[in-house]
């Protein structure tokens, strides 16, 4: 494969990826509207699950590929977490910095809470690797959907019941038929799309010696986590930043499940016990930027406006930091196996060997 060919697809997948993403969180914010769900439910259900469409399904192409690449789908999950919080923190400083902040509803603490639960046991299990499955499903996987299943209950007990959560201007100019009609065709194109980000990124890979973590983590993610910020800057601007905020967090949350829907279609292993270095860094600085999200939302009305300013400006130093960390890291394994493919220069694919 030629690395021009395997670039262009790559290229091309992002940028559908991208497009039909962001059309996820317009037609699923209609259906939000047009069933009279509250905003609260909107961001951490319907506007997280649909802007995470890109990576449950470049995570699921990931584990299919013929060799699997589970590093690049353990990554792209980690990656997408650590971006996110980059991304709250910059729309969060463009906006008005404490005043973004003083939108945000106190209720959102549990949601955050939970975002920092999900990431950490992502970590813990990630470090650990345990070797426990039933029906070829890791026993860790199965407890992070546990997790998942309980804090969005809680979530959802401790919901704002009005005022905060209910939306204005129901007008959305389109049935609700026409609504669950678009909205299906735009996922049916994330997840096509998916498909070849996930192979685009494999054979680049393969012919320049990138470690697929380090792909995973800094590229894929990058393109994976624009329909999160499209639709974070788009509350953001109409007003409606709880909306924003929640389907962020909510991402983070439904991101790390998507390791376990991932480890159904991995046949090999357990799939988050492929973790490497890189994700461990990512994942760690992913869980340190939620926790101080979560401090800065907590104390968003006794802090000052210089104070909350620079707690932004420190996370985003911190996202800079971390990307060097994981490409140094990325780059340590690659010299660090000499036998294995990420250290040898392919012109084309080869895969019957070895994949870490």
């Amino acid at each position: 494969m030629d690395l021009a060919v395997a670039s262009g697809v790559f290229l091309a997948s992002a940028g559908a990826v991208i497009y039909f993403g962001s059309r996820l969180a317009i037609y699923g914010d209609a259906l939000a509207s047009l069933t009279g769900l509250g905003r609260l439910f909107v961001g951490s259900i319907l506007l997280a699950l649909a802007t995470s469409l890109p990576e449950l399904s470049t995570n699921i192409s990931a584990v299919r590929l013929d060799p699997p690449n589970p590093d690049l789908a353990v990554g792209n999950v980690l990656g997408a977490n650590m971006l996110n919080m980059f991304t709250f923190a910059i729309v969060a400083l463009f906006f008005g910095g404490k005043r973004f902040l003083q939108q945000v509803a106190p209720e959102q603490a549990y949601l955050i809470v939970l975002a920092a639960v999900m990431t950490g046991a992502a970590v813990l299990f990630g470090a650990v690797k345990l070797d426990v499955s039933l029906w070829q499903v890791g026993l860790s996987s199965m407890i992070l959907i546990v997790i998942y299943a309980v804090g969005m209950r809680v979530i959802y007990a401790t919901r704002p019941t009005e005022g905060v959560d209910q939306e204005e201007g129901n007008d959305t100019g389109m049935t609700l038929r026409h609504a669950w009609a678009m909205f299906g065709l735009v996922s049916l194109g994330v997840i096509v799309a998916g498909f070849f980000l996930a192979w685009s990124t494999d054979q680049v890979a393969q012919i320049t010696g990138v470690a697929s973590s380090t792909l995973g983590i800094l590229a894929v993610s990058l393109v994976t986590t624009m329909p999160e910020a499209s639709a974070m800057i788009a509350a953001a601007r109409m007003g409606a930043v709880d909306l924003g905020v929640a389907g962020l967090f909510g991402s983070c949350v439904f991101n790390v499940t998507i390791l376990t829907f991932a480890d159904f279609f991995y046949r090999e292993d357990i799939l988050i016990n492929h973790t490497e270095p890189a994700h461990l860094v990512a994942g760690s600085v992913a869980l340190i930027l939620i926790l101080l999200a979560l401090v800065l939302v907590l104390g968003r009305n006794r802090l000052r406006k210089k104070a909350a300013a620079a707690g932004l400006v420190v996370m985003t130093l911190i996202w800079i930091a971390g990307a060097v960390l994981v490409g140094a890291f990325g780059a340590a394994e690659d010299s660090g196996d000499p036998g294995d493919d990420a250290t040898v220069n392919l012109q084309h694919y080869q895969p019957e060997q070895p994949r870490r």
